[in-house]
């Protein structure tokens, strides 16, 4: 993503627009980096939802996300889909939770490792139903995926840029959207709520970050630069093509998104009791 816009934001701004890749520790050696760099609008974060995860994961991190970094804008929303294996019985959600319930812990979900997106997807699912499923976390999520596509593990939230091809292939077969409402990409798939499950949405998330106490008119630039560049035809087809929503949040609101999403998997992973090595 951060490629796609990087181009549109360098033509808005009038100067390059370099992206470095920097992995490692769901983000925090990107995140440290940055929070380290000179508050002038040149170095920037680009992160996606682990940004809002990592302080509950982890015992410590290198930087105080709350007082480090100043949000500059939430580009895109990537709802998951929750799939199961095609021989599965289950037919929707609510005959999914009647034989969870049935027969606790017997049914289990794949992800692509302890404390990964999908993870806190099947977790926060097992807070709000109450169901006992039991989590097998893999190295990564094309092996999860592989394994329910043959029929290892049941069932999977999975990322829905990565899964839409197998859905519409007939190798994984969707229950339920996690967004606020229907998918283009999959609109006769109901969300979580459609399906029995209400107040359930979730979203894996783009957003760009500037260190803390950069300049408001230079945030006002930044942010202006990212919604020139998702205005732009071929990025907006591109990110629907991949099952995404277009956010385009101001700091205002990406500040006020970023602090509701830490507190919501804050609590979920106090509750399900989640540690990380």
């Amino acid at each position: 993503m951060a490629r796609l816009v990087a181009p549109k934001m360098q033509a808005a701004l009038g100067q390059p627009v370099v992206v470095e890749n920097k992995p490692g520790a769901s983000g925090q050696i990107a995140a440290a980096e940055v929070a380290r760099a000179s508050p002038d609008g040149y170095t920037l974060l680009f992160d996606a939802s682990s940004f809002a995860v990592n302080p509950s994961l982890y015992a410590s991190l290198p930087y105080d996300p709350a007082k480090a970094f100043t949000p500059v804008s939430v580009l895109v929303l990537f709802p998951n889909v929750l799939v199961v294996t095609p021989s599965f019985p289950a037919r929707d959600v609510k005959d999914l939770v009647a034989a969870a319930k049935a027969k606790p812990g017997t049914i289990a979900f794949a992800s692509s490792g302890n404390g990964s997106a999908q993870h806190l997807s099947g977790e926060l699912f097992r807070q709000k139903t109450g169901v006992e499923i039991t989590h097998v976390p893999y190295k990564g999520g094309a092996p999860a995926m592989n394994d329910v596509m043959g029929g290892q593990v049941p069932m999977f939230f999975a990322n829905m840029a990565s899964s839409l091809g197998h859905i519409q292939g007939g190798k994984l077969r969707p229950l339920a959207i996690t967004g606020a409402a229907r998918s283009g990409a999959l609109p006769d798939v109901p969300t979580m709520a459609e399906a029995g499950v209400p107040g359930y949405v979730v979203y894996e998330w783009n957003a760009m970050f500037a260190p803390a106490g950069t300049p408001a008119p230079v945030l006002a630039k930044l942010a202006d630069a990212v919604h020139k560049a998702l205005a732009a035809p071929d990025v907006r087809a591109r990110i629907t093509s991949l099952g995404g929503e277009i956010a385009d949040d101001g700091p205002v609101e990406a500040d006020r998104f970023v602090r509701e999403q830490t507190q919501l998997w804050g609590r979920v992973v106090r509750e399900a009791h989640i540690k990380v090595e």
